[in-house]
């Protein structure tokens, strides 16, 4: 089974925003399968320029994706039923993917693995650079890059595949369980944001429902990379 490591920098984070950036790396392998830019239908916001730090310059004579000749290659990798692609919030990376018509097979969340995994809450969050410095990972490279991105996705991967292994679990057995975790909604056991920041949801949904049904409506407008808060949220709530 061949494990590819991507991201994507995109225009936005709606169902409407296009990828102008992807990076795919081989487990194992120093040369990147891909490290590409992409013109976008339409101009990137100042917004998200200030976070991958993409100008609508540099893109200026770049294919759309679609048209990009590395195109069907990305299509067939992230199809074939021989792949495993690894993402960190993998329901984003793999809407604005499929709004470009890729169906991924196979795929892995290390943001909901990590979560998973973390019953007594030894991480604040689990975001990417959170993770990476929490786990001391010594790496010579930027943040909010899509290839710098996955340089620390493939070692949070390898810490992760290694916690579940030293459980008794084969590899082949580990990466199976991370694609079964990945695919079902999960259940959100602490706040890392806001005034509840600490506490349990359980917690919060006895003392301040109120806020829980807020929550939902805004998690509810932009649903992307939301599943589980979602589904955690009308649990509680009783939706």
């Amino acid at each position: 089974m061949r494990i590819l490591f991507f991201d994507t920098e995109t225009t936005g984070n709606t169902p409407e925003d296009r990828i102008v950036q992807l990076a795919i790396k081989e487990r194992g392998v120093a040369t990147p399968v891909i490290n590409e830019l992409f013109k976008a239908p339409f101009p990137i916001p100042f917004e998200s320029s200030a976070v991958h730090h993409i100008s609508n310059r540099m893109v200026t004579n770049k294919s759309l994706f679609q048209e990009s000749s590395r195109y069907q290659e990305i299509k067939e990798l992230f199809e074939s039923p021989e792949t495993i692609v690894v993402a960190h919030n993998s329901a984003f990376d793999v809407a604005m993917l499929t709004a470009e018509n890729i169906h991924p097979t196979n795929v892995i969340c290390t943001y909901k693995t990590v979560r998973h995994i973390d019953i007594e809450t030894q991480f604040t969050n689990y975001k990417l650079q959170y993770l990476r410095y929490a786990l001391d990972m010594e790496l010579d490279v930027g943040a909010h890059d899509a290839m710098a991105d996955v340089i620390v996705l493939e070692l949070l991967f390898e810490y992760l595949l290694k916690k579940m292994t030293e459980s008794g679990k084969t590899e082949a057995e580990a990466l199976t369980e991370m694609q079964t975790i990945t695919k079902e909604p999960g259940f959100v056991r602490e706040f890392s944001f806001g005034k509840h920041k600490g506490m349990r949801v359980e917690e919060v949904a006895k003392i301040d429902p109120g806020y829980l049904s807020w929550l939902l409506t805004e998690k509810l407008k932009n649903p992307i990379g939301e599943e589980d808060w979602i589904f955690t949220l009308q649990k509680f709530l009783g939706k």
